[in-house]
């Protein structure tokens, strides 16, 4: 006998709802893809605003340059990243999920463009039903193709973020693309065109691993898109002006609405699962049914367990937040680490100083004797201004007594944002010191700017004369 492991995928046609929930998700629609779309157009000091320089591993964030060794920096972000994904899910569950997560953004872009080419829930489903024409066909090509100038873009957005986009266009319109940038275009763009249009609620389900770990953050306290049972059930149709309690009749009129709008397709009502992606669109549609039906609003809402189950009072006001719960220890201990992660990166920041220095010591010759029974080593000299003003560095040495650097320019000038290696030999005085390896400390330190200074040490070798 054999079984088949994988139901095939239901189509769901998500039905437009207004509210304050998609009111909320298209805010962050636009906020986000202002932003995306945005910030590689943005011209900085004759350069792009944002511009993540993988050639020449540097990236540019406005008046900011990291290079690679500010990777502490990406640490700090991923950290403060994770424990505000942690703080928000504890807080009100899949906050991130249901408002701007990538997949919902471009989801909800897609099926805007969907429903303003195929029309809506009803006639979207009525269109796929029929056989192939050259109606059908003329609409869904154009559907199709919005999609893919859209996913198109996208890509050439994304790869704007690491090639100067203004020079990526030049090269598209030119049909002179390299092979790296044509890729990672096509290859972003099919990803999006394939995530948001096609694959939709599967991505969430099967893909997404957070939908799967989601509710070890949960706890009893965590607000939640909730059914009200107590005031719903039982659930039946019934017309608007009868007396529907003396039927024994709960609120819920059993409606659809809530399923219908869900753009995973799940039923609430249900209770909580790990589906939902929290984007509050069920309640918008309950409270749209509630409020013709002349009942009051809230048959699904932002709720708590502990609320639902009876063991304290909700609050009457705005969305029903459980305010003297919020403030439990699991919040308050995400809370505490989150500020302080963010205080230390911004104290970092502000006590940086862009100026870097490396040294490398020339080990195919450790060290030789110069014609005055001095005693010489050489090195190589990394010094990387991350600032985006050209400097000057007078370079120096210590740690023997009379040590000394063997150039004749002790002064390097060093361009905006670029790094030279600069050769120097040391010399010290063997005299009166022990042979052997001797720490020492190299330092630079801009001319113009007393300020900018860094060291770095290394080992000197001695050997007896």
């Amino acid at each position: 006998m054999e079984t088949d492991l994988y139901e095939v995928r239901k189509a769901i046609y998500p039905r437009a709802v207004h509210g304050l929930f998609a009111t909320w998700r298209w805010v962050l629609v636009i906020v986000t893809q202002l932003i995306f779309y945005g910030l590689p157009w943005i011209p900085w000091g004759g350069r792009q605003a944002v511009l993540f320089d993988l050639g020449a591993r540097r990236f540019y964030l406005f008046d900011l340059v990291l290079w690679p060794q500010d990777f502490i920096f990406l640490a700090g972000l991923l950290i403060v990243s994770a424990l505000s994904l942690f703080l928000f899910t504890a807080v009100a569950g899949r906050l991130w999920c249901g408002y701007a997560c990538p997949q919902t953004v471009y989801t909800e872009i897609f099926m805007w463009i969907e429903h303003h080419i195929e029309g809506d829930r009803v006639k979207r489903m009525k269109l796929d039903r029929e056989p192939w024409s050259a109606r059908k066909i003329g609409i869904k090509s154009a559907k199709h193709g919005v999609w893919i100038a859209v996913a198109l873009w996208t890509g050439i957005t994304f790869v704007g973020y690491f090639t100067p986009i203004r020079s990526l266009v030049g090269e598209l319109v030119a049909f002179n693309l390299g092979p790296w940038e044509t890729f990672w275009v096509l290859f972003y763009g099919f990803a999006t065109y394939g995530n948001a249009g096609w694959l939709r609620e599967q991505v969430c389900v099967y893909m997404c691993p957070y939908a799967r770990f989601q509710g070890v953050m949960f706890d009893p306290d965590t607000l939640i898109i909730t059914y009200d049972p107590g005031r719903g059930e039982p659930r039946g149709s019934r017309p608007k002006n009868v007396d529907y309690r003396a039927r024994g009749l709960g609120d819920c009129i059993d409606c659809q609405i809530c399923v219908q709008v869900c753009p995973t397709g799940i039923d609430i009502r249900n209770g909580l699962q790990y589906e939902c992606i929290a984007c509050g669109a069920c309640i918008d549609g309950c409270d749209q049914v509630m409020d013709k039906m002349g009942y009051p609003r809230g048959l699904i809402r932002y709720s708590t367990e502990n609320a639902m189950q009876g063991k304290y009072a909700e609050e009457k006001t705005g969305l029903r937040k459980i305010r003297s719960h919020l403030l439990r220890p699991r919040v308050l201990v995400y809370t505490g680490i989150l500020a302080t992660v963010i205080v230390a990166m911004l104290v970092t920041l502000a006590m940086r100083v862009p100026v870097k220095l490396n040294v490398l010591k020339d080990r195919a010759n450790l060290v030789r004797e110069t014609n005055d029974g001095w005693m010489e080593n050489v090195y190589r000299l990394q010094i990387m201004n991350t600032a985006e003003t050209p400097h000057q560095f007078a370079m120096s040495v210590r740690g023997l007594p009379g040590i000394r650097l063997a150039t004749d320019t002790p002064v390097v000038s060093v361009a905006g944002a670029s790094s030279i290696i600069v050769p120097v030999s040391v010399q010290a005085d063997p005299a009166g010191v022990a042979p052997g390896s001797h720490r020492i400390d190299f330092e630079v330190r801009a001319v113009d700017d007393d300020r900018l200074a860094a060291s770095a040490n290394s080992n000197f070798y001695l050997r007896a004369p």
